[in-house]
């Protein structure tokens, strides 16, 4: 006799995501694992006494989402702290930075996450900005991309002896209070929260998470407690969703001391890649280009104000990047290297290219945003992951940023996903928390300036179930719906098939984690 399902989901469509895809009218769970798909009469023998069915009255079923580049005690930090991400304007910034600090007097730093200045006239956020919040309490937000720290006065005296001078802008000799890469990823770590705020920052974003369809997430540590409250949470049951931990590399000597390898770890917590930078962001004028940024500013003598601002600049040296690869690579790592301008890019790409199985172990470059036609067809051919963020095309249209800083030919190249797709790069899609919702991304990929850069509903869906999995080693156990994987599942209010102008307009109706409904925002 068959034993009884745990969970049927059924009266649904439910989109397998293989290749092609397949639709059922319903599903079977047990211990966590795809049973059965098929019609609802064709399942309803596994009903049981003490089975849950679940009447998706229609919805569309999908597998469960997996963001393959996503910083999540950031998004809990958005969450805890002043959200900065729907800001318009440097006033606008200023008055939820304002807001906030009235809200939580006893804490004595005043954080904003998120800001975005692309579109302002006024630039990053400056010292003098941040001291009409509070002349008394450090202040400090942070750009969308990371890449910049804005402080008031006081923050910027809180960290004087930790941030290199490099880094720091400066007007007629002063520091402006913006600090980029190298000085910005300083600040990032002093505010890194101790262990009990830390959990109630990352519960926070994991919820957060699979209120989006989250199932599971590739998040990018460094100088931080995560890795031990993940685990911490998953002992006490408290984890929603699936955690791949990428160790930036300044974590790898401890890696490989106690024996934490790429894959290792348990069904929920894992251990994924090694992960470093070669430069910075478009956004900051910090991605390594091959040519000028188009809107860089020129002394009166037609010099560039700064080498760095000219192409952007390495966070870490080519020659030191390429140490670094192949001492992970020798010791088994898979790596996840940031390459965003072209001139990055080569240099990363030639990086991986000289490892001994690049294909084999995986290896990916993180956002991949400028790529040259060379570069796409060098990475299907040596099998390398293309980790890129959809919805980064808030960017690429005429007018938008990649416009100001790229110029035209340069911005429509950039983020070529059908082109990349088409070639044979195996492609995964993350959010970089910019910000963390699946249905924006697939939205922006199918609804993409070129043909070059756009995909169908279905290949932006495969690229953030089926496409993250395979990034992460678990494509025979997640990114698709079949017997025999993890009933790892989303639900969705209505079809992104019948309407790819307001995809980010769908619902979740409910998320599902190795069997078990972890959100369910259906109405009651």
């Amino acid at each position: 006799m068959t034993d009884a399902a745990d969970r049927l989901l059924v009266n649904a469509a439910v989109h397998t995501l293989t290749d092609p895809d397949t639709v059922f009218e319903a599903v079977a769970i047990r211990d966590g694992e795809i049973i059965r798909l098929g019609d609802s009469y064709e399942l309803e023998f596994l009903e049981g006494v003490e089975t849950d069915v679940i009447d998706c009255d229609g919805r569309v079923v999908l597998p469960g989402f997996i963001d393959a580049h996503t910083h999540m005690e950031q998004l809990g930090q958005h969450l805890v702290h002043a959200d900065l991400s729907t800001a318009d304007s440097a006033a606008d910034c200023l008055e939820e930075l304002s807001a906030q600090a009235d809200r939580d007097p006893g804490r004595e730093w005043v954080l904003g996450f998120g800001y975005d200045d692309s579109a302002w006239e006024s630039g990053p956020l400056t010292r003098t900005d941040l001291d009409a919040v509070s002349e008394d309490r450090p202040v400090v937000a942070m750009r969308v991309d990371l890449h910049t720290a804005s402080l008031n006065s006081v923050a910027l005296e809180r960290f004087a002896d930790d941030l290199p001078a490099d880094d720091l802008r400066t007007a007629d000799g002063k520091p402006t209070g913006v600090a980029v890469e190298d000085a910005a990823e300083a600040v990032r770590r002093q505010l890194t929260a101790d262990r009990d705020e830390l959990r109630e920052v990352l519960s926070a974003a994991t919820q957060y998470a699979v209120e989006h369809g989250v199932t599971g997430v590739h998040d990018k540590v460094r100088g931080s407690s995560a890795p031990r409250v993940y685990r911490e949470l998953a002992a006490d049951d408290e984890l929603p969703l699936r955690v791949r931990i990428d160790y930036w590399s300044d974590h790898l000597e401890s890696l490989v001391d106690v024996g934490l390898t790429t894959n290792a770890g348990s069904d929920r917590v894992q251990t994924g890649a090694i992960k470093s930078f070669s430069d910075g962001s478009i956004g900051s004028r910090t991605a390594k280009l091959q040519e000028p940024y188009a809107d860089v500013v020129a002394e009166p003598d037609g010099e560039c104000e700064s080498a760095d601002h000219e192409r952007g600049q390495w966070v870490v040296d080519p020659d030191e990047l390429g140490t670094l690869v192949a001492r992970a690579d020798g010791e088994g790592y898979q790596l996840c290297i940031h390459a965003i301008g072209d001139e990055a890019i080569e240099e990363t790409l030639s990086a991986l290219e000289e490892t001994s199985d690049p294909g084999g172990r995986r290896h990916r470059i993180e956002h991949a945003e400028l790529l040259t036609d060379a570069q796409i067809d060098r990475m299907a051919e040596a099998g390398i992951v293309a980790s890129m963020q959809p919805n980064f095309h808030r960017w690429a249209g005429e007018g938008g940023l990649y416009d100001q800083r790229l110029g035209e030919e340069r911005r429509l190249r950039t983020n070529r996903f059908r082109r990349v797709l088409e070639a044979g790069v195996p492609l995964a899609f993350g959010s970089d928390c910019m910000p963390l919702e699946p249905l924006l991304g697939v939205q922006h990929a199918v609804t993409a300036p070129t043909d070059a850069q756009r995909l169908s509903v279905t290949e932006a869906l495969r690229a953030y179930t089926h496409g993250a999995a395979f990034a992460g080693f678990d494509e025979d156990r997640l990114g698709t719906l079949a017997v025999g994987k993890r009933a790892d599942l989303v639900v969705l209010e209505e079809s992104p098939w019948t309407q790819a102008e307001r995809i980010d307009e769908i619902d979740v109706a409910m998320t599902i984690v190795d069997g078990e409904v972890v959100f369910d925002g259906r109405e009651a």
